[in-house]
């Protein structure tokens, strides 16, 4: 059984709306059954410091995380060189959850620093969703900067960033939980005995990835305990510290 989280409340409808909406007009960046919207990686290149002290080049990590998204991110990785570029995650859309962890397991293997933000690749000013997708495609490097503010980052993009051994939240940055529904893309019809065991299989497995990765399992309880019924949680950066979702 193939089978991934989804978010199934009010906030995350429209999240859901915003990736059907690039569904008309970027193509998929896989195969046949890759959906449109699915997360692309390439290299983006700012002013000095434009992604931290000496830093100013970094991946963008770009859209909602699918079935073979891991396979991208492997690749980009693989094509640096040795450079530990910081990964810089701004998803969009439903997104598959175990997927997500693996792309945080392939992060901190690799020894790489996460963050949250948009990035604004300069030759798209202008241009169409479809044209700066063809420009983003082949993996940059791109001239751009970051827009950190109003990103919000869901359950999904706290997985990606958990990864990281050192994870930063810009300003202006917001982090919005949810509840978790079991979504089998092969066969959508899931029992509900069967879903209430596949949910609490996979909420102890994310339990233990986000205590290996260092962060507080008090984020993964807020986001069982709102499963269902339309509601979220928002936790406010003055959270974040404590709850180890981001390093010193």
């Amino acid at each position: 059984m193939v089978s991934c989280f989804r978010q199934g409340i009010l906030y995350c409808i429209a999240l859901l709306a915003v990736g059907a909406a690039q569904a008309q007009t970027r193509p998929p960046v896989g195969g046949v059954n890759s959906s449109p919207g699915a997360m692309i990686f390439y290299v983006a290149h700012g002013a000095p410091d434009a992604c931290g002290p000496g830093c100013s080049d970094w991946i963008a990590a770009e859209g909602s995380v699918q079935w073979d998204t891991y396979k991208r991110l492997l690749a980009i990785l693989d094509r640096q060189a040795g450079r530990k570029l910081p990964v810089v995650i701004n998803i969009k859309g439903q997104s598959n959850l175990n997927v997500a962890s693996s792309l945080g397991r392939i992060l901190r293997d690799r020894g790489m620093d996460t963050a949250v933000a948009a990035t604004e690749v300069d030759a798209c000013n202008g241009k169409p969703d479809e044209e700066c997708f063809a420009l983003k495609r082949p993996g940059g490097p791109l001239d751009a900067k970051e827009k950190p503010s109003s990103i919000a980052c869901d359950l999904a993009c706290l997985l990606v960033l958990s990864g990281g051994v050192h994870r930063s939240l810009p300003a202006g940055s917001r982090v919005v939980l949810s509840g978790m529904a079991i979504h089998n893309r092969l066969a959508p019809n899931v029992s509900a005995e069967h879903r209430e065991s596949l949910t609490s299989i996979f909420t102890d497995q994310f339990r233990r990835y986000l205590g290996e990765m260092g962060i507080d399992h008090e984020l993964l309880d807020v986001a069982v305990s709102n499963a269902g019924g339309g509601r979220y949680v928002e936790i406010p950066a003055s959270e974040w510290g404590r709850l180890h979702l981001v390093t010193q």
